[in-house]
Parts: structure tokens; sequence; C-alpha cells
């Protein structure tokens, strides 16, 4: 018997340690430690004491798992290709409780970030409201003493309440002769759009706000970057020194341009945002920004993703632009694919981002290890 039970340990160590992943294999089924696929979708990584952390959506089987039925699932890993399930970080209210984040609620990409003043974990996500559809369009926070959770609520906003973006001018503060009539997607609506069409609607309760991302820059500010203005525009908004509000200093980021999944980087005291077009499910060709500022003006590039298939940024969606530790410069690029009749069975796609000049760019690559960001940039191309 103790021969046998010894053999038993022995295959199961052989197993494991088999099992273990030294490689990145996009698109492939990834399993946590209890070998069931990773389930944190729109997800953010954080990187403390030593640790990764990844905070995505927990997803269940079949179309009701487009709600958020669970919460924010998370997980650790030391190296990025193992990872252990750390359990549900921030779990939704109880069906009928009335809280803005009970069962059945839509809450999407929760990033988070440690505020080094509080000592607290701080967790942002898009919240959509039971029972409305899209129409709420609010961002929310969460926190913790703990990475792993468990998160408490904090409220919900829309931002920039009762604040004009930087540099408005004066006369685009009171709506133009005829604006209300425009039809949608000529110039002249993407004009009214880019002088405050959607911004002047939402002064008063404040700017809508859908897909989001959290950005800590070297000094300690933090910033929400979020799709707005019915998804036409993107905005920059600064939160408070807790992380937990927001300043009411805000700016617009490619005006009517029709941007979401933002994901954002810096990089030798430039910011770089990768984007995608608003298809719903569907996939599209990434779009990509640089910018000396935070506040812009900002400069749209090419599409990032290069060969076969980036005309879908390799079937995905961007969610996160993860900074490697230890390594100057390196970034792993975070998308999802959705499968939106069974959202558990999301997938997901992980590449390194390289720098072509200040041009982002991802290649495609079955398999991929950490040592990719061991080689030299590639050179930037030459327009003759």
């Amino acid at each position: 018997m103790k021969k046998n039970s010894l053999l038993v340990v022995l295959l199961a160590l052989a197993s494991t340690a088999q099992a273990q992943r030294t490689a990145f294999l996009p698109g492939q089924p990834w399993p946590d430690n209890k070998g069931t696929h990773l389930n944190a979708h729109g997800a953010g990584a954080l990187y403390d004491q030593g640790r990764y952390y990844l905070f995505g959506e927990h997803k269940i089987a079949g179309p009701k798992g487009n709600s958020a039925q669970v919460g924010v699932h998370c997980y650790s890993s030391k190296d990025l290709y193992n990872w252990q399930d750390e359990g549900i970080a921030f779990a939704v209210a109880p069906e009928g409780s009335g809280s803005e984040v009970e069962k059945g609620c839509v809450l999407e990409r929760p990033k988070v970030v440690f505020n080094k003043k509080t000592r607290q974990y701080v967790m942002w996500f898009h919240l959509e409201l039971k029972g409305q559809g899209y129409a709420a369009a609010r961002t929310a926070v969460a926190v913790s003493n703990k990475p792993t959770g468990p998160y408490k609520y904090v409220r919900s906003y829309r931002p920039g309440a009762g604040q004009w973006p930087l540099g408005y001018k004066e006369e685009w503060k009171q709506p133009a002769p005829g604006e209300a009539s425009l039809k949608w997607w000529t110039p002249e609506w993407r004009t009214a759009v880019t002088q405050g069409l959607f911004v002047r609607r939402d002064f008063t309760p404040g700017q809508m706000a859908r897909d989001m991302t959290i950005f800590v820059d070297d000094d300690g500010k933090a910033y929400n970057i979020h799709s707005s203005e019915e998804n036409l525009t993107l905005h920059v908004a600064e939160l408070t020194d807790d992380y937990q509000g927001f300043t009411g200093k805000w700016n617009t980021i490619a005006p009517a341009g029709h941007n979401e999944a933002p994901a954002i980087c810096k990089r030798g005291g430039k910011y770089y945002l990768l984007t995608s077009g608003c298809t719903g499910w569907a996939p599209n060709a990434a779009r990509s920004f640089v910018a000396s500022s935070i506040w812009g003006p900002w400069q749209q590039l090419d599409n990032p993703a290069t060969g076969p298939d980036a005309d879908s940024t390799y079937h995905s969606q961007s969610t996160y632009l993860l900074p490697v530790a230890g390594k100057k410069d390196a970034f792993i690029f975070m998308a999802d694919r959705w499968t939106p009749k069974n959202p558990i069975d999301g997938g997901y796609i992980w590449l390194p981002l390289r720098f072509e000049g200040d041009q982002p760019r991802l290649r495609w690559a079955d398999r991929w290890a950490l040592s990719a960001f061991d080689q030299p940039q590639p050179k930037a191309v030459v327009a003759p």
C-alpha cells in the first residue's frame, strides 16, 4: 500500500511538472492550477511584491453569461505562464438587493491599481445597471486591503459632471443652430460631435463611461480612460489622490473617431494608446495613437497588427498593455476572443508589443516566451 501510495504521488508530481507552461500559446485553452480554462475576460493585470495578479470578468455558460452573474475573478502568477486560482475578488450583490452591482448588472473590463498613499488596492470597472441595457454608461470603483480581495464596492460615476474638457472653446458651450436635426455619420454631424454635441448634452449629469482602463503615471497620478459620447470619443479623466474619484480635470481623445477597448502604456516619455473600432462582439482592425502628454494632442498612427488576420487583430479585441517586470520597455498586448453565445468559452490573445520608432507593432506567434523581449526592437521603416 505504501509503495502504491508513493507511486501515485510521484505520478501526480510528474503530471504537474509536465503541465507547467514555459511559453504563451495565444488562442489556445489556458488552464489554471486546477486544470480549468482561465475565467478572466476583459482583464487587467497588476504586478505587486513579486507576483502578477490577473483580474477579469467571470463568465458562465450561455447568453446569460454576458451579464455579471458572479463577479470579478482573480488569479496570481510568478512567471505569467502559469496561473493560480485566487477565487472571486469582487462578488456581485445578491439578486433583488437593489445594489448598483447586483447579480444581472453588466460589469466589464475590471482594472486594479495599488495606491501607495492609502495602501489600498483600487478596482475600477465599466458598470451598466441591471435591466437598463447600456443606457447607464457608468464607471465604478471598489477597494480592498489585499490584491486578491475581497473588494468592497464604493460607488459609480458619470465623470466630468459640470466640467468642460481642457481647451474647450467658449463658442462650443452653446448648441449650434440646427445641430439636433443633423443626420448621423454625415460630415456635418461629425464636425458637430468634434465641437461638443454630446459633451454639451451630458454636461450636467456627467459624461458616459463605457469600455475603460486605468493608468498610473510615473508621478503617481492616475487616470481613467474610457469610451464616451455614445462610444464616439475617448475621454481621459484624472483621478483623485486616493484613486477613488475624479478631480474634474479631463479631456477628449480622437473626437468622433468611434474607438473603444482602450489600452495604454508609456515608453521613452511618450504615451501609446491601442484601441479597437466599434463593431459589437465582432473583431476589427486595431488603431494606435501616440502623444507626448496624456492630455494630448494624440496623433493617430497605423493599425499595429501585421500579417494575416491583421484586419481583425487576429480575431480579438484589446483589453490591456501589461508592463513586464524587470524588462525595459517590454509590454504584453492582452486581448480577448469573444464568444457571446457561450461567453465562458472566450479565449485570450497575448502577444509581445514591439515598436518601430513611434509605431507599436504586433506580429502573430503560435508560441512565444518572455525571452522575445531580449531581442532588439525592429527598426522603423522610413517611407521614401
